[in-house]
């Protein structure tokens, strides 16, 4: 009897043990899934990666992809991010990414984040490009859609950068500085322009978008093209999320402001104002646009050899 009762006991231990094993086994594979299904991507709080937000604001708990937004505070710490493979892709400036196709680093872009939206502000008391001889200048990086709208303005004025004093500024800096008379225009990613132009510190002295540079690119969704090699369908999902997002916020224009306020600190009417001056419809990157982003940025020596637009560009996350 005794022997039958330790039988039973030993039974039921196992029973235990072996629920609790499978109960792990199937947590762990849980975790593993998730993980799997779980993108990051890098991003600076702006106007300009609203697509990103809104990709993220529409998945669901069962979607096919969970995107997890890492923020970064500058575009040389989010590159470095990107390169590196701590994240998988990021919001990232487009030529930042194109300088790195170029350095050899495995960059893919896969969508445009916006369309306009670079408007140049200046101080309330410049009224021509002239006025701004010899005056300090603020754009954001070097590398960037930025310093070419401005190169080309300035040579349509008949200037040039030997003309103006050309200064790197963190987007943030740039509205206090133009209020104190520290620069006298800037150009930068929204909201920051819009700021300037909400408090009365400023006004747009040129939208380029018009008078420029028509269908010009900026910011741009890309992945670092290891995780694209090793997860290819994880990155044609986010790629889909992304521009189904665009397409929501076009067709939305109401949800745009809320879904802003929710991943940056800006009063309303500067946001509503920087929405006025931005799309997010047509994100797909055409060889036509790269090819005239590429002419410039040979023009004004930030490239020495131009990265094949296949190359560049991953048409198959986007098709």
């Amino acid at each position: 009897m005794k022997k039958k009762w330790l039988g039973l006991i030993g039974i039921l231990i196992l029973l235990i043990i072996g629920g609790a094993w499978y109960a792990y086994h199937r947590h762990v594979i849980a975790q593993e899934n998730q993980s799997i299904r779980t993108v990051r991507i890098a991003y600076l709080p702006i106007t300009h990666a609203l697509p990103l937000f809104a990709a993220k604001e529409l998945e669901t708990p069962n979607g096919p992809v969970h995107i997890e937004l890492v923020k970064y505070s500058s575009w040389p710490e989010l590159m470095d991010a990107l390169n590196t493979g701590k994240v998988d892709g990021a919001s990232v400036l487009i030529e930042l990414a194109v300088k790195a196709r170029e350095q050899g680093i495995d960059v893919r872009a896969a969508a445009l984040g916006h369309t306009a939206g670079n408007m140049i502000i200046v101080g309330n008391d410049i009224n021509t490009v002239q006025d701004l001889r010899g005056k300090r200048i603020a754009i954001p990086h070097k590398q960037s859609t930025q310093k070419l709208m401005l190169d080309q303005m300035l040579e349509e004025a008949g200037m040039s950068e030997k003309d103006v004093i050309v200064t790197e500024m963190a987007p943030t800096e740039m509205p206090s500085a133009l209020a104190v008379n520290q620069i006298a225009g800037y150009i930068v990613a929204e909201p920051f322009g819009a700021k300037s132009t909400v408090l009365h510190k400023g006004k747009v002295l040129m939208d380029p978008e018009k008078t420029l540079w028509p269908d010009s690119v900026c910011c741009a969704l890309v992945f670092n093209g290891t995780f694209v090699d090793k997860h290819p369908e994880l990155a044609r999902q986010v790629t889909k999320e992304y521009l189904a997002a665009g397409q929501y916020l076009t067709d939305h224009p109401d949800q745009q402001l809320p879904i802003a306020k929710k991943y940056m600190k800006v009063n309303d009417a500067i946001l509503a104002q920087s929405l006025k001056w931005i799309r997010f419809d047509h994100l797909q990157i055409t060889a036509q646009q790269y090819d005239e982003l590429t002419k410039r940025m040979v023009k004004e020596h930030l490239l020495k050899w131009v990265p094949a637009y296949k190359d560049f560009v991953d048409q198959s996350l986007s098709h």
